[in-house]
């Protein structure tokens, strides 16, 4: 707990704050990890979730899409504490922006606003001639009546799920936003993140390269642990509320 006040002392004093938050936090609501055994990618063949498979055939793609999408959000899934101590964060003005390599969308259901996702929204999708997004949901329903592949009821183009695919570019804007993010924060907050996976496992460094304060909250180390300023392995429902109470 002495480490947890001496934080919030350092978030207190900082002018810019910013959080990354990886699986680790889906996880605790009950999301399955993707890349983890047992986790989506042994049910299901990652191959086939590629840009090109896509293309080449939206129909079936998107009937085995439908598939994973019941796996990963079947359940009763809501945001946790983790969720909720970041968005109180925000509210209170000492958190910035959070930056995330999840797809769930849950920080924004949590409330928080200035939310960065690298890897897209799941529960979203975006027509592939005229931008236009529209919830998952919906979608879901007219594919699950035979509507394979779905289209956009405006222009009638393509309908993908709004999130980057194997094979595809990550998107440049939302990038460009967390490093400038990063190379402002005073203190970068590491959440539930293995910080394994490129881009978003250079963030950290940007942000210590610029003299920023790194802190770590994971359940296992991670490549960084050893350079950070603080390094918490222990459940992020339980050290994130703790650092909003010394707040």
């Amino acid at each position: 707990m002495d480490k947890i006040a001496s934080l919030a002392g350092e978030v207190k004093a900082a002018d810019h704050v910013v959080a990354l938050t990886g699986a680790g936090v889906s996880t605790a609501s009950g999301i399955p990890d993707f890349r983890s055994e047992g986790g989506i990618w042994d049910q299901f063949d990652p191959s086939e979730f590629h840009y090109s498979r896509f293309q080449a055939d939206p129909a079936g793609f998107w009937e085995l899409r439908v598939q994973m999408h019941e796996a990963v959000y079947g359940g009763d899934i809501a945001p946790n504490d983790a969720h909720t101590a970041l968005a109180m964060m925000e509210a209170e003005g000492v958190l910035d922006a959070v930056i995330t390599q999840n797809i769930d969308g849950l920080h924004r259901d949590a409330g928080s606003e200035e939310v960065i996702e690298l890897h897209g929204n799941g529960q979203r999708v975006v027509c592939q001639s005229c931008g236009r997004r529209q919830p998952m949901a919906a979608v879901r329903d007219r594919i699950n009546a035979g509507e394979l592949p779905p289209y956009c009821e405006a222009c009638e183009g393509v309908l993908k799920p709004d999130v980057i695919l194997f094979g595809e570019p990550l998107p440049q804007a939302p990038l460009q936003q967390a490093q400038q993010h990063a190379q402002q924060a005073d203190v970068f907050l590491a959440i539930g993140s293995s910080l394994s996976l490129q881009p978003a496992a250079s963030l950290p460094s940007v942000a210590q390269r610029a003299g920023g304060t790194l802190a770590i909250f994971n359940l296992e180390s991670t490549p960084l642990s050893s350079r950070a300023t603080y390094d918490f392995r222990a459940d992020v429902t339980e050290t994130l509320p703790a650092l909003v109470d010394s707040l």
